[in-house]
């Protein structure tokens, strides 16, 4: 594993000269070529996969494998689900998925910052629509859990974003384990309105009631992700929402639109211009709001931590803070393809 760390530090100055957008795409397309030769397939298996009963988890009656995922936004299509499970990771967030085909905000829209380990994104959710996700999903050949993060159409008014919900979660229901309700990314416009009391309110009892309907009586788990940039005070009130509504946990956190105490120079930010900050600097602040959450709740609401996961010390930092799994975006591009499997090992060696 540490020879594997050492070669792709040297791939990643190989691929950090290239435009990040594109990089990830062909990347992607070579995981998923290696994943068609059997051989391939097992040696990548082999290598990354990390199997121990203490690592498993169990939430909403689903058993997580281990307890490291990857977050929304690596593979917004489900095109590469079948690949990324031979990476060793607990599960796969797929999305944000919105009902209709979009392509996104204009590009340049992801950005590396170096010397913070972190990205700016303003990708705008970008993705071919529910139903082509769907439809991958039903022919995926690994049994990876699937997490199915949805959102609106950046032309749907917020007045009518219940319908987008609906119809995502609709198309995608059948397809996958749990659903993420995203309300907070910074990328389209008004979407972080929804995150106030009432319209939240609306959207997940409505989809609780949907949940019912489709599921003849049971819901698959719904959960809500939020925004690092939420006061204490609403905080407090997604407290209040998710009990109420009975959603099965929360998602924290999402991209932020904070710049404080970057190493990167200011003008080079400027010029990179509006976006959802990820990565390390996020660390701190995320784990903050899953604490906060998790004490004030009193342990009552499960949280898939987000934010600054690049070690295992980062996930045991999560976890200890309330977490009951992690999931990695950003620490999964600085660090490389060994991640889950070296959170897994250090997870594992700080229970001895």
């Amino acid at each position: 594993m540490y020879l594997c760390a050492a070669m792709y530090s040297l791939i990643r100055k190989f691929l950090f000269y290239i435009e990040p957008e594109q990089v990830h795409y062909m990347v992607m397309k070579w995981l998923r070529l290696a994943y068609s030769v059997p051989f391939i397939r097992y040696f990548v298996k082999k290598q990354f996969s990390v199997t121990d009963p203490a690592l498993e988890r169990e939430l909403w009656g689903i058993k997580f494998p281990n307890p490291v995922g990857l977050a929304a936004g690596f593979d917004k299509d489900a095109k590469y689900t079948d690949a990324l499970a031979c990476l060793g990771f607990g599960c796969v967030e797929i999305g944000t998925v919105t009902p209709r085909p979009q392509p996104g905000n204009p590009k340049p829209r992801l950005f590396r910052l170096p010397a913070d380990k972190a990205l700016i994104n303003r990708m705008g959710f970008n993705n071919e629509g529910a139903t082509a996700a769907a439809e991958r999903l039903a022919h995926r050949k690994e049994g990876l859990i699937i997490g199915g993060n949805i959102g609106k159409n950046k032309d749907t008014p917020n007045d009518d974003a219940i319908l987008d919900y609906e119809a995502g979660f609709k198309a995608l229901y059948d397809a996958v384990d749990y659903f993420v309700v995203n309300v907070s990314s910074p990328n389209t416009p008004g979407l972080r309105a929804l995150q106030d009391k009432e319209p939240l309110m609306h959207i997940l009892n409505r989809l609780q009631i949907l949940n019912k309907e489709l599921g003849l009586g049971t819901c698959k788990p719904l959960l809500l992700k939020i925004a690092p940039d939420l006061t204490n005070e609403q905080l407090d009130d997604i407290i209040e929402i998710v009990k109420t509504t009975g959603i099965q946990g929360i998602v924290a956190t999402n991209t932020t639109i904070n710049r404080q105490g970057l190493n990167t120079p200011a003008g080079e930010i400027e010029k990179i211009g509006a976006g959802g900050l990820s990565g390390m600097p996020l660390r701190e602040r995320a784990t903050e709001v899953i604490s906060y959450i998790h004490t004030n709740s009193k342990g009552s609401i499960p949280i898939i931590a987000v934010g600054g996961i690049f070690t295992a010390a980062d996930a045991i930092e999560k976890l200890e803070a309330g977490a009951s799994l992690v999931q990695v975006y950003t620490g999964f591009i600085y660090e490389g393809p060994a991640i889950a499997a070296n959170i897994c090992k250090g997870i594992l060696k700080n229970k001895k």
